[in-house]
């Protein structure tokens, strides 16, 4: 128990401190604090975030239809920013590698997975650079949502896939095709469909694609595209 609650402390240093300077230097998050429930039930139980989490992390009723269909599977949730998704694939999957360049932000996912009671044993949080660390990384399903370059995606009429950060999506798939052929990608509702498309035919064998809009109170918020050698 003390355990526990010196790592909670150590947490919330790290997380206040990026939390102070993200108040002196964030613009208006308005829109995105009205949806906080929306983004974690839990919210006001202790859920950390910083601002690009604010605008980045899954819908919780989004990235638990995403981990129902990973269920019992090794996922590898290679940009896993607050944690948004870890949580909801730790509870129904076999094991979570998740993956994060940000420091902080990998331990606000960890203190977030607490607030939802994860056990620790579930997941794997990982420091580092997901394209560097792909050669080394096994699971059944790889999980992608990488930055999509900040609210402004939504300005485009149609958002391509060389958009996404840190590589193009192209790019992406390619690292990510060369550990399973299991691959669900989060992406903009105004996504370009005829690239996903492209993606899964261009395969070698051609993959299966399933493509779903996800919905949260009536309006579409994303896209989630599910491609397989077999049902995911």
């Amino acid at each position: 128990m003390m355990a526990r609650k010196r790592k909670r402390r150590r947490l919330e240093k790290v997380i206040n401190s990026a939390r102070e300077k993200e108040q002196s230097t964030s613009p208006n998050l308005t829109k995105y604090w009205l949806q906080r429930y929306d983004l974690f039930s839990r919210y006001d139980e202790g859920i950390k975030m910083d601002e690009e989490g604010w605008y980045s992390v899954t819908p919780e009723e989004i990235a638990v239809k995403q981990a129902e269909r990973c269920r019992g599977k090794v996922v590898i949730d290679c940009f896993s920013g607050v944690g948004g998704n870890t949580i909801q694939f730790a509870k129904v999957c076999s094991s979570v590698i998740a993956i994060d360049i940000d420091p902080v932000k990998v331990e606000m996912a960890i203190n977030n997975a607490m607030v939802y009671g994860v056990d620790d044993d579930r997941v794997d949080y990982v420091v580092g650079d997901f394209i560097h660390l792909a050669p080394s990384l096994k699971g059944d399903v790889l999980f992608l949502s990488p930055p999509w370059g900040g609210p402004m995606y939504n300005k485009v009429e149609s958002y391509t896939l060389d958009m996404l950060q840190p590589k193009d999506g192209y790019s992406l798939f390619q690292i990510a095709q060369s550990i399973t052929p299991n691959i669900i990608m989060f992406l903009p509702r105004n996504v370009d469909l005829a690239q996903l498309e492209e993606l899964a035919w261009l395969s070698s064998p051609p993959l299966t694609l399933e493509i779903e809009e996800n919905c949260v109170g009536g309006k579409i918020k994303a896209i989630t595209a599910y491609f397989s050698c077999s049902e995911v």
